[in-house]
């Protein structure tokens, strides 16, 4: 194994990272990664790893489990528990840790899948459509996940114990998304996929091109906002159907866009930004920083490595996170200080180095 500082989301178990560098803004987390697979460093190799780990979950607050594999290597949450009463053991996986698929692997697509909410996303006679791998597995995995783990951290104030946290990312999208079933019921989201309010069948919840080839998002619900928009357009809401026509919708769509299409982002800003429209530029990740409510609000920073990256949120009043601006770790950057940390002497670390147990990515250590 090797030991990094969690700065930021790593390639590696995305839904875990997240979740980590939730908490690492606001506290210390230590990255523990996998350099080979189970037992490919050797049966002793692999004890001593797993013996490492077992003291270091001895005196921790919480666990989040990368990996299906916890029990093999005699590290479950039984064994750590008992050892660690007070300690938090977070499994966070795809399916949960029982029914028939909680042994399988599986991405995203798959988790929104099973939720039931895939199938409201994506456009008119076209297939669902996943949007990347954020629903499931950062917003359903990740954060639902550190929601869970602060959760039970409060609830520890007052008992005293720690407790296992079945986090699954079917579960956590499909919780995430408890308003596509409210608003089924209130027939809000009850015609076909893209005929309904809010995934694009309104003209007034849509994006429009622009001259220049950029988008503007367009959220005019209510009927004070929508007001806004037709004036901004440069339209005459009495010359046009009810807003709620919904079979004048497709016209509706088109009309907009041809009035979109005949000017720049730039332009339409400058229309909009002062009005209550709902009309806002669609920015892409290297233009977030430069726009001025964003400059405003420092809510994008730059680390010393000039990549961009969301400032921590929410934001506290009394105990604000403090974001890094430094470089993500290397794996293994801080594998000594770490140990030493957890009460390893240099003596013990040597060992389990020369036993191929730990691995460091830093130069500067010294044993």
């Amino acid at each position: 194994m090797a030991l990094s500082g969690c700065a930021g989301v790593e390639s590696l178990g995305g839904a875990r990272a997240l979740c980590g560098m939730i908490l690492a803004v606001r506290g210390a987390v230590v990255r523990i990664d996998r350099l080979f697979p189970l037992g490919g460093a050797g049966r002793e190799s692999g004890r001593r790893v797993a013996a490492a780990l077992r003291r270091m979950s001895g005196t921790a607050d919480v666990l989040i489990e990368p990996f299906r594999v916890m029990e093999k290597l005699g590290l479950g949450p039984d064994i750590l528990l008992q050892e660690n009463p007070r300690l938090i053991y977070a499994r966070l996986t795809g399916f949960g840790q029982t029914g028939i698929y909680a042994k399988s692997a599986g991405h995203d697509i798959n988790y929104l899948a099973l939720s039931g909410v895939l199938s409201k996303l994506g456009r008119k006679d076209e297939n669902p459509y996943a949007p990347g791998n954020v629903l499931a597995d950062f917003a359903g995995g990740g954060v639902m996940c550190a929601m869970g783990i602060v959760i039970a951290l409060f609830e520890r104030v007052k008992s005293g114990r720690g407790q296992v946290i079945d986090a699954s990312m079917v579960e956590g999208v499909a919780y995430l998304s408890s308003f596509l079933w409210k608003s089924q019921k209130l027939g809000l989201w009850s015609k076909p996929r893209g005929e309904n309010l809010l995934d694009s069948g309104a003209p007034f919840y849509e994006i429009y091109k622009t001259s220049d080839g950029k988008f503007m998002a367009v959220g005019a619900i209510e009927p004070q906002f929508y007001d806004q928009l037709i004036k901004g357009l440069g339209l005459d809401s009495d010359e046009l159907p009810s807003q709620m026509s919904t079979s004048d919708w497709p016209e509706m769509k088109k009309k907009f866009a041809s009035i979109f299409a005949q000017k720049t982002q730039a332009e339409w800003c400058s229309i909009f930004d002062s009005t209550d429209a709902c009309v806002t530029p669609v920015l892409s990740l290297d233009d977030v920083v430069s726009h001025r409510h964003n400059k405003q609000r420092s809510s994008f920073i730059k680390n010393d490595q000039g990549e961009i990256s969301p400032r921590p949120a929410p934001l506290l009043t009394r105990t604000p996170a403090i974001p890094s601006s430094e470089r993500d770790p290397f794996i293994g950057e801080h594998t000594e200080e770490i140990l030493l940390d957890y009460g390893f002497t240099k003596q013990e670390i040597a060992k389990l180095y020369s036993e191929k147990a730990v691995e460091f990515g830093n130069p500067k250590a010294h044993l």
